[in-house]
């Protein structure tokens, strides 16, 4: 699994684009190791929409990829 990086014996998906040479990282996977979240999706979503009432400029239609594993 080349696409499989762990932290502290999580595990985080991840690409390289080789054009850019540039790594890319599952923020889902991130979020559940530094939140200890259960359901790192939602704490994801009901994160959005609290730094959107707090005047934040993200993406609105910001979608989720899927993360091919080999």
């Amino acid at each position: 699994m080349k696409n499989i990086k762990l932290f502290e014996d999580k595990k985080v998906r991840t690409h390289w684009d080789d054009k850019e040479e540039t790594w890319y990282f599952s923020v889902i996977d991130i979020i559940e190791i530094l939140t200890g979240s259960s359901i790192p999706k939602r704490y994801w979503s009901d994160l959005k929409k609290k730094l959107t009432k707090e005047g934040s400029q993200l993406y609105e239609k910001i979608v989720q990829l899927k993360f091919e594993v080999d």
